[in-house]
């Protein structure tokens, strides 16, 4: 059973996600939360494997309650769920440590289906945001920026450039794993040291050193 905290300063969108995603198999939905404060306290007062976070609220917002919440021992899973799809709330968003960012326009199949991959540690991150993240990021790339990415995708082995690149295109663990004929557990395997060769923090970060080192 996934333990869900949702998390936003709307009653009714509270109410009609909990709703939602009470109807889910292996869901259940422990605490609500009408701000980031309150979404802190309620992962201190109970075990919690998924947080869904609004971002704009009263008296903490959910990017400083992401930071607060992924800074904890076995902190849960922070995916932000909002209206606005504005790169600078992505970055800031992803910087504080969310694993996901959808849009509350996604239908809700896809958030169950989010909460799910998220609590099973791949990280989940609305397509339309990602493509608008990256095409803005890339489009402003420097000569530098573009050099810099080269050399860090050349330290890529031929395998982890498949996997790389596989992420650049939205793949998810077990869809690489299909298409390249290894495990789930070897894929992740692949990606713990792109991150580290790539110098990231997250799947939209590989992809933008991808773009810009013109390896997509």
């Amino acid at each position: 059973m996934i333990r869900v905290l949702v998390t936003d300063d709307d009653p009714l969108v509270r109410a009609g996600l909990s709703l939602m995603l009470g109807g889910a198999a292996a869901l259940e939905v422990v605490a609500e939360a009408a701000d980031g404060r309150e979404a802190v306290a309620a992962v201190r007062e109970q075990p919690v494997d998924v947080v869904l976070m609004d971002l704009r609220m009263p008296v903490m917002d959910g990017i400083e309650a992401t930071r607060a919440i992924v800074a904890a021992p076995e902190a849960p899973k922070v995916l932000v769920l909002t209206t606005f799809d504005a790169d600078d709330y992505v970055v800031r968003a992803l910087s504080a440590g969310a694993a996901g960012f959808l849009l509350k326009d996604t239908p809700p199949p896809q958030i169950v289906d989010a909460i799910r991959k998220v609590a099973g540690g791949e990280p989940m991150l609305s397509p339309t945001v990602t493509e608008n993240l990256i095409r803005r990021v890339t489009a402003d790339s420097t000569d530098t920026r573009r050099t810099g990415a080269a050399r860090l995708v050349d330290t890529l082995s031929e395998r982890e450039l498949e996997v790389a690149q596989a992420i650049g295109q939205g793949r998810s663990n077990a869809e690489i794993a299909a298409e390249l004929f290894m495990s789930v557990a070897t894929v992740k395997a692949h990606i713990s040291r792109i991150f580290t060769k790539l110098d990231a923090g997250n799947r939209v970060q590989v992809a933008i050193t991808m773009h810009e080192a013109g390896r997509l």
